[in-house]
């Protein structure tokens, strides 16, 4: 026989109207009555009808997760962390891909908006960091979170809708590594230039370069996407002609591009790490399933947006937990493997 509130209630002692304020997290409830309802819904293992709770009143229990990213292991990384908050808040998740580039982008997020009343939306790059959509979504009064990448230092002077991932920090420790191992020829394939990640990236890259008294050299950059076939594409042109400029690491955007950048050095018969060290970021998969492993930077994407969801519910439905409890910048963390080594001399 399947659980009501009706049941929940009689458990728990209260009336129904209260386990509902219990179960939509209003904040007035008492911490007792609040955790006595939470016992009995346990208890009973109660399954709240989201469709029901939408057609019973004006609130909305669904949020949206938006993105325009490629990467299919960084995109069901924050499905999974966003889904994790709203099984806990007793929320539905609606998840739409767009194009950040369409003219049609910003009437195509206030239809859907409005079509799946939605209580709030988290926003991934590049979307997040498109002004046009935060000023509508503000003129709007529709809550959001943005995931951006940016440094702790910005995250203290900046709205609080916002969750930063530090890839200059990342970018900055992978380098020393690489220069720590004695490499001075350090390239470096880029991700999408519509990405604020990637500058922080070159950011730095560069800024580590400079620490230790190494000129950098723009002749070691390749301009590409955050793909695969930029990395295959980006390897070949910087180490053609027999390696010209005496490179001897390839620092890859993100991990897919570092996997591509092994795949062209294999098939120029160029031995890593010995003769061509590689690294990547993020730690996906990619790193994980090349022959060697790639070094690369950790970044926890399904804890990053487990806490923007977090960060969205406290503003949408009143949390009974203060947004200072969420960690608002993460700095991805350096996994060293296989692939990168000392240089030979």
């Amino acid at each position: 026989m399947k659980v009501t509130i009706n049941d929940v209630a009689k458990l728990a002692g209260v009336s129904m109207k209260t386990v509902s304020r219990v179960i939509n997290k209003e904040p007035s409830v008492r911490q007792k009555t609040y955790d006595q309802v939470m016992l009995a819904v346990k208890e009973l293992n109660y399954q709240p009808n989201i469709a029901a709770r939408n057609l019973a009143g004006t609130s909305s229990f669904a949020i949206g997760l938006v993105y325009d990213n490629p990467n299919a292991y960084y995109v069901i990384d924050m499905q999974n962390g966003v889904l994790s908050r709203c099984k806990d808040e007793g929320y539905e998740l609606v998840i739409h891909p767009c194009s950040f580039s369409s003219e049609d982008m910003a009437d195509e997020l206030v239809t859907m908006i409005k079509r799946s009343r939605l209580a709030g939306l988290v926003l991934t790059p590049p979307l997040s960091e498109q002004q046009a959509i935060i000023d509508l979504l503000d003129e709007l009064g529709i809550h959001y979170v943005r995931l951006l990448s940016g440094r702790a230092k910005e995250a203290q002077s900046s709205a609080k809708n916002c969750i930063f991932v530090d890839d200059y920090a990342a970018a900055y420790e992978i380098t020393e590594h690489l220069i720590s191992l004695g490499h001075k020829k350090i390239a470096f394939v880029l991700g999408d230039q519509e990405h604020k990640s990637t500058a922080e990236r070159l950011a730095g890259y560069r800024d580590a370069l400079a620490a230790h008294k190494i000129q950098p050299d723009d002749s070691l950059l390749y301009h590409g996407t955050y793909s695969f076939e930029s990395g295959v594409q980006g390897a070949k042109s910087l180490l053609a002609d027999g390696n010209p400029n005496s490179i001897t690491a390839i620092l890859g955007g993100n991990d897919e591009v570092a996997a591509g950048a092994l795949f062209a050095a294999r098939l120029m018969n160029i031995e890593i790490p010995s003769q061509l060290s590689i690294s990547g970021f993020e730690d996906s998969p990619f790193s994980r399933q090349t022959w060697p492993k790639l070094t690369t930077a950790h970044q926890a994407n399904n804890v990053i947006s487990e806490h923007a969801a977090r960060l969205l519910f406290s503003k949408t439905r009143g949390h009974r937990n203060s947004d200072k409890d969420i960690c608002h910048v993460f700095t991805p963390n350096m996994v060293v493997r296989e692939s990168t080594g000392r240089v030979v001399q």
